[in-house]
């Protein structure tokens, strides 16, 4: 009964232990994904698309919130212009002239006229009733006013609200505003009282609800509910995709797996049988050529040779169980080779310990010394092996889902790689990586088992 308690407090332990860890992993694969890729919206949507266009997909697919954590975000209703390269977007206005090396200051523009007003041009109208704040980066000589709707803001103000100029100076100012009900009708304009505003930067931000109104937040609150967003090339719940293609790839993989791991240990068991005679080294020799030869001649040759010229087996699709008999035996040569030589180097390191000189002594036979005690000693690595193996069960095959025409989790990822589909790819991450923790767990709990040694603590 006490051990059972210890199996008990250890699980527990290693339970704990689990929510920070597949935090840290979600948040590096968040990360990653939305770093790293670049704009979804771009990439889906092509060069060509309108600024508008783009911000409406953000706006579909919770792209357009703050990454991790913020109070506010950018909007494509106003592209952050670059001064260091050009005057963008006021190249079409007389009054605005622009200064870049090596004719003045570099990224300098300078607004210019008497009472003069220069809209600020948006691709499209922002968002009704909702709060924005304006930062800009100016010099300026005289006062001037930044108007947003029916509000004003003078530049720069003093202590007391009245307005002070510093012309030597460049100064940061920030304008927070809400729209009204028709903010087409508003626009943003800034007013130049004197003899010119000189502008380094300006950008546009939408305030958000709170803090936590981000893209990491929503999307571990739909992770919490098994909800993966949506696909942006089928249009569907990412979830229903990993549940239609859970099924095909398990009828593949799990005899791959099984088959492979049975018959590896197997003809590792004959090969240590038979050490250093003429079927130990032919099976050494076929492990080598198995493992030698690339996994897509192997697909193509079974192909070709076996279900096309023969016509054994169903070249492509998945309608039978018959349709899987070719797919599972090339995957199980190409794996057992690898298994064999791994498992057979084991079982031969075991097969010089003092214990089986022992048993030897004692007069058990060679059958008895492999399974009896050789056996259950190899189970360390056998487990170790197996429990890398176990999160590809669930992720699928990719190469053979792909060749043969099997609607699997691999024929998914590979799809979504190539549409750019973000949300199937980052998902199917995702849970490879979480299945890749518990099966760490699950490896720790069999070493208890395997090895009285490997004692539970």
């Amino acid at each position: 009964m006490s051990g059972n308690r210890r199996v008990l407090r250890y699980v527990g332990r290693r339970l704990l232990t689990l929510p920070p860890l597949l935090l840290g992993v979600i948040l590096i694969t968040f990360v990653l994904f939305n770093v790293v890729g670049g704009s979804p919206a771009a990439t889906v949507l092509g060069k060509t698309a309108t600024a508008q266009s783009l911000e409406e997909f953000d706006e579909q697919h919770g792209f357009n919130k703050p990454l991790v954590f913020g109070r506010f975000t950018t909007t494509r209703a106003f592209a952050t212009p670059d001064f260091s390269r050009s005057a963008a977007p006021w190249t079409t206005n007389a009054a605005v002239s622009w200064f870049g090396a090596p004719d003045g200051p570099s990224g300098l523009l300078v607004l210019s006229g008497q009472g003069t007003e220069h809209t600020i041009p948006l691709a499209f109208p922002l968002r009704p009733k909702t709060s924005y704040r304006w930062t800009i980066r100016y010099k300026a000589d005289t006062p001037f006013v930044l108007a947003t709707g029916t509000d004003t803001f003078q530049f720069p103000p003093d202590a007391d609200g009245r307005a002070q100029t510093q012309p030597d100076r460049f100064r940061t100012a920030t304008v927070d505003f809400r729209t009204g009900s028709d903010p087409a009708s508003e626009g943003a304009r800034i007013r130049v009282h004197g003899a010119g505003l000189a502008i380094t930067g300006l950008r546009l931000h939408r305030r958000m609800p709170h803090p936590f109104d981000s893209q990491f937040v929503h999307y571990l609150a739909g992770l919490l509910r098994f909800d993966f967003g949506d696909s942006t090339e089928a249009n569907e719940k990412v979830s229903l995709l990993l549940r239609e293609g859970l099924i095909p790839s398990l009828c593949l993989t799990v005899p791959i797996f099984v088959g492979t791991l049975v018959l590896s240990l197997a003809l590792a068991l004959i090969a240590a049988w038979f050490r250093n005679r003429l079927t130990d080294r032919a099976l050494v020799a076929a492990a080598t050529v198995l493992m030698s030869v690339n996994y897509v001649v192997w697909v193509i040759a079974g192909q070709y040779v076996l279900a096309y010229r023969m016509e054994w087996f169903p070249v492509w699709g998945f309608e039978s169980w018959s349709y899987l008999l070719l797919p599972v035996l090339i995957g199980i040569a190409t794996g057992v080779g690898h298994d064999l030589r791994f498992y057979r180097t084991m079982i031969l390191d075991e097969l010089y310990r003092d214990y089986v000189r022992t048993a030897r002594a004692k007069g058990a036979g060679s059958a008895r010394i492999l399974l009896r005690h050789v056996l259950p000693n190899v189970m360390i690595p056998v487990i170790t092996n197996v429990s890398i193996s176990l999160p590809f069960l669930f992720t699928g095959s990719l190469l053979l889902e792909t060749y043969f025409g099997i609607p699997g989790l691999g024929n998914l990822s590979l799809n979504a790689i190539h549409a750019s589909d973000v949300n199937v790819v980052r998902a199917i991450v995702v849970v490879g990586a979480v299945l890749y923790v518990f099966a760490n767990l699950i490896a720790d709990l069999f070493y208890g088992l395997a090895d009285p040694r490997a004692r539970i603590e």
